[in-house]
């Protein structure tokens, strides 16, 4: 008993330094809304480089998943983008990050859904947080120091069709894309065969059917690209987990130039 709660006591303050840390990494998010001349508007935390201002750094773009919609733009911190603000990655990796908060019952993509995802079809009009999203990054190119030839986008479950629905409608304006258990039109895939694109996916998701990540992988083969694919074994829908916490991923991403 002595043992238990000597270990018990070691742990608390533990415990507090790791709440701390993931405070002290929230805070360095900067709250922002964008709002375009229709009245519509886009809550999202912003972390900016502490380097030279008159440098042009890379914009990466992060969207969370279907648990983190809402108005509180402070949820969609919990999972993913904080290894962005990380000390070494922040040394290693100055950048511009952008986490927008999706309202509730809407969502990143727009696609029209089948029975299998070669069924999955983009529809013509993006949803409205999209629309906003990208209104934003136009705004942003304008008024903060962004390299247009480097601005990124990932994205994890809901954000992770939201990535594949942004490239495959915008394919000229991302440098990369880093898609975690997501999916997106098949047929659409020929417009970004010149994209570079790590697809990552739990192999025992049972959320989003690895089938997804698959097919697109195999179809953007097919058309000629040259995707990167993590499939964890013994993982479920939680494969974002590895995902942006490998290193070796986010020296990739940041080497990405158009």
């Amino acid at each position: 008993m002595k043992n238990i709660q000597s270990i018990s006591f070691l742990l608390i303050p533990l415990l507090a330094l790791n709440v701390q840390f993931a405070f002290s990494q929230s805070s360095r998010f900067s709250a922002g809304k964008y709002g375009n001349d229709k009245g519509d508007t886009l809550k999202y935390r912003m972390l900016f480089p502490d380097a030279d201002t008159l440098r042009k750094y890379p914009l990466v773009i992060f969207l969370h998943g279907s648990g983190e919609r809402g108005s509180d733009n402070e949820a969609q911190l919990k999972w993913g983008v904080m290894n962005f603000a990380t000390d070494q990655n922040m040394i290693m990796h100055p950048a511009i990050v952008i986490a927008p908060q999706c309202p509730e019952k809407m969502g990143w993509s727009n696609f029209s859904r089948g029975k299998t995802s070669s069924d999955m079809h983009l529809l013509p009009e993006p949803s409205k947080p999209m629309e906003l999203l990208i209104g934003l990054i136009h705004q942003l190119i304008k008024t903060m120091p962004v390299d247009t030839n480097r601005i990124y986008i990932t994205g994890l479950s809901m954000g992770g069709f939201g990535t594949y629905d942004a490239i495959e409608r915008y394919p000229g304006l991302f440098a990369a894309a880093v898609p975690v258990c997501g999916g997106g039109d098949v047929s659409k895939v020929s417009t970004i065969t010149h994209l570079p694109v790590w697809v990552f996916q739990g192999a025992e998701d049972p959320a989003v059917n690895p089938s997804y990540a698959l097919d697109m992988l195999e179809a953007l083969t097919k058309s000629g690209a040259h995707p990167g694919f993590t499939q964890y074994p013994e993982v479920g829908h939680f494969s974002w987990l590895g995902a942006y916490s490998d290193p070796l991923m986010m020296e990739w991403l940041f080497k990405q130039h158009k």
